[in-house]
């Protein structure tokens, strides 16, 4: 989910045109693991002082498709978050769902 400073940012049609642009020319492929690419991620993160320059948000150079377990690991690595919470396939924050080995 979107920091509060950015929710216009990524609802945005130069963040849409750019961000499907950025994923199409990759494949959809994740650029860490190869599997499904599902995530445009910056590779500089967006903050409130940054949010407003284009090198950082819409270039092609700061962004990288990544899949979601591989986006929840550039994160979360370590004990970040909450026990029990993942990315979905959309970036959301959700309950873990333990499946039987």
């Amino acid at each position: 989910m979107a920091k509060d400073y950015a929710t216009s940012f990524y609802k945005g049609a130069a963040w849409r045109k750019c961000s499907k642009g950025f994923m199409q020319s990759k494949n959809y492929t994740c650029e860490r693991c190869g599997n499904i690419a599902v995530i445009c991620h910056h590779k500089v993160y967006i903050t409130p002082d940054n949010i407003h320059d284009l090198n950082i948000t819409l270039s092609w150079s700061n962004l990288e498709a990544l899949c979601a377990t591989c986006h929840q690991h550039e994160h979360f690595r370590g004990d970040i978050c909450a026990n029990g919470l993942v990315f979905d396939s959309n970036g959301n924050l959700i309950q873990k769902i333990n499946t039987p080995h």
